[in-house]
């Protein structure tokens, strides 16, 4: 431990160990949102483990670009994080022409922080029973199936095209301003079905309000035993998640990064906050710095080969 100190004093330069003033962890969304809940959430294990107040900041606009940007700007000396998500970190890269950020060139990854799937769903009027049912129902000539997605470019939008993709199902996308009314429109019968995140959509499938058909990742969760996989119902191959992660100015030194990283594990792994998440459907991370960043490079590449395919571009 006294060559930690030692390594942190001499990393910021200054004359006691990292941290010696107040962390600002950056959220690119509003209050109330999954980044924003997740962040509260370390932020207060993280001020009671580090001596030092964590205070998150939202910074809302442009789908996560201007916190982005922000944070890339920032001084790299472990007093700004950002709370990066499939978005900012990856889908960002392909659907935008002029992304005024490189998630691999301006951030140094510390950690995951979530995952989670999203819920196949339709509207209980629509004739599909199991995912087989669905495509060969979206594969008739007559078929007219929507699809409502969270806003253009997301995790979310982009888990529906790869799955046209991968089963060839015609369905047009419809894209709303967020997850509520992602939702509402699938309840109310405005479009036929949508993948939603397994936290919002699950309570509403349990309530009969909408046909839940499947989940998008690749095995099932233990919330939600009886409901497949869409790889199990004949889509073998197929995962999409929605993920979180922290990630500092690159620059950042790695002595920081490491601590950084020991200190969101230990509060996601914590058992307060760990059966919260597996409650709501959701995986805590934790992974290391080296496995985060293959993990954003495997990401851009996927979803870089489904936005070409289906032409999508959010500019």
């Amino acid at each position: 431990m006294a060559g930690l100190a030692q390594a942190q004093t001499a990393a910021t330069g200054a004359g006691q160990p990292y941290p010696t003033k107040p962390i600002r962890f950056v959220v690119g969304f509003g209050a109330g949102g999954g980044n924003d809940m997740i962040a509260r959430t370390l932020s207060r294990k993280m001020t009671e483990s580090m001596g030092q107040q964590v205070v998150v900041d939202n910074r809302a606009g442009g789908a996560g670009i201007v916190a982005a940007v922000l944070v890339a700007k920032a001084p790299p000396d472990g007093y700004t994080l950002f709370a990066g998500s499939i978005s900012t970190l990856a889908t960002n890269v392909s659907m935008h022409s002029k992304l005024p950020y490189d998630p691999l060139r301006d951030f140094l990854p510390v950690t995951t922080t979530t995952s989670s799937p999203y819920l196949f769903a339709v509207n209980p009027a629509l004739p599909a029973a199991s995912i087989k049912d669905f495509i060969a129902l979206a594969k008739t000539p007559a078929s007219k199936i929507n699809y409502a997605s969270a806003g253009s470019g997301g995790g979310n939008h982009l888990s529906q095209e790869l799955f046209k993709t991968m089963t060839g199902a015609n369905m047009t996308h419809v894209p709303y301003k967020g997850a509520a009314e992602q939702l509402t429109a699938l309840i109310a019968g405005e479009v036929q079905m949508s993948c939603i995140q397994v936290q919002v959509a699950l309570p509403q499938a349990r309530a009969g309000r909408i046909r839940a058909l499947a989940m998008t990742s690749e095995q099932r969760l233990p919330v939600a035993p009886d409901i497949p996989t869409i790889a199990e119902s004949g889509v073998p191959g197929f995962e999409a998640v929605s993920w979180q992660g922290v990630v500092v100015p690159a620059g950042t030194p790695l002595v920081i990064v490491n601590r950084l990283h020991g200190e969101v594990a230990k509060a996601l792994l914590s058992p307060e906050v760990s059966q919260r998440l597996i409650a709501e459907g959701t995986t805590p991370g934790g992974i290391p710095p080296n496995v985060f960043a293959a993990y954003i490079r495997s990401e851009i590449a996927k979803w870089a080969k489904v936005v070409k395919i289906a032409g999508a571009r959010a500019d």
